[in-house]
């Protein structure tokens, strides 16, 4: 039985590895951060940021984290603002655990009228210098970031589209970045990012498929570094804080996508700081 009477949420990767105490921010400062001076829409980066804007529209949210302690202060922040969400547990690199994680969805709350893949992965930036060719990375590392830029999205999708299909409406959100719109080469510090070209043309595919059932796919590239208390401890954006890109406005841009009439849908929008050049 459902839960809840409110339009559904979903979003896939709630929380940021950037977080106070995520991956990416112990393997650039080797300690966990203090938050608590940080504004609550910058604290779980883009998918924290995005979970508060659709709660904050009305709409009943679900977080899915590989771990529900991930997720736990995000909760009690959207609980405080008004907003109400469940986590749910969900291992992108299993399909039994999408599976499970989504009957679980269906079950308690019902099928989501938004699905936002916000899904992130660090695969990569530990690799030293000298490693930086494609004949030095492990395939395990390729296969991980394989798992979450392309056969992650394609197994959520196969989740929640055919639901959306007999409803006549929904949106598939994909949140990128711009290694998606071409293939480049992975250098000293940075993740193994060129799987994302396959999610941009997953989309890409969704589109032509699915749009004529009502459902509005998009492949969003956020072209910068997300402001969270990770990245904000970084040189490069104490050095020059207006390249460093707002959370909560990338969320709004979320939102505007699901609230546009399907006479003028958006299929990819890119979001890049006024500071700094697009990517193409």
């Amino acid at each position: 039985m459902s839960l809840t009477d409110k339009p559904i949420a979903v979003v896939v990767g709630a929380t940021s590895k950037w977080q106070a105490d995520g991956r990416n921010t112990k393997l650039a400062h080797g300690i966990e951060l203090d938050d608590s001076d940080l504004p609550v829409g910058i604290r779980w980066g883009v998918g924290g940021a995005v979970a508060q804007k659709f709660a904050a529209e009305g709409f009943f949210v679900v977080l899915t984290t590989r771990r529900a302690s991930n997720a736990a202060a995000l909760e009690e922040t959207i609980v405080a603002q008004g907003g109400q969400c469940a986590i749910v547990e969900l291992d992108l690199v299993s399909e039994d655990s999408i599976s499970a994680a989504f009957a679980r969805i269906r079950n308690e709350t019902g099928d989501p009228s938004v699905l936002v893949y916000n899904a992130g992965y660090l695969e990569g930036r530990d690799l030293p210098p000298e490693k930086e060719l494609l004949e030095h990375v492990p395939t395990e590392l390729f296969e991980t970031a394989q798992h979450i830029a392309s056969r992650g999205p394609f197994l959520v999708a196969k989740e929640v589209l055919p639901a959306m299909r007999e409803a006549g409406s929904g949106s598939f959100l994909i949140s990128n970045n711009s290694a998606s719109l071409r293939g480049r080469k992975r250098y000293t510090g940075q993740s193994l990012y060129y799987p994302r070209v396959m999610m941009r043309t997953l989309a890409q595919v969704l589109t032509e498929e699915y749009s004529e059932y009502g459902i509005h796919v998009a492949n969003i590239v956020i072209d910068g570094l997300i402001d969270s208390p990770g990245t904000r401890a970084l040189p490069m954006a104490r050095e020059r804080p207006e390249v460093v890109m707002n959370p909560e406005k990338i969320a709004e841009a979320f939102f505007y996508l699901h609230s546009q009439d399907r006479s003028a849908w958006t299929h990819e929008l890119q979001l890049t700081p006024f500071a700094t050049k697009p990517s193409f």
